[in-house]
């Protein structure tokens, strides 16, 4: 499953973020985006993208095409 399948208020655990691009993943890696990370989905904007979402205490947004190639596992 991938993280824009989530609903809002749903918790996860990111499993894979091998999809990125390395130095795209790198930089989330130090916002705190790790593997086995858990993450909230808080919401979406009124047309979809960006997506808001929390992880170790900061809240982040992504565009969707982003979260889409990042793979998670209900928590």
């Amino acid at each position: 499953m991938v993280l824009t399948q989530l609903s809002p208020g749903q918790s996860a655990r990111i499993t894979n973020m091998n999809q990125l691009e390395r130095s795209l993943r790198r930089k989330l890696m130090v916002m705190g985006l790790l593997p086995q990370a858990e993450i909230l989905y808080l919401r979406a904007a009124p047309l979809g993208d960006p997506l808001q979402i929390q992880c170790q205490g900061i809240c982040l947004s992504m565009q969707k095409s982003l979260a889409r190639q990042i793979e998670v596992e209900p928590a």
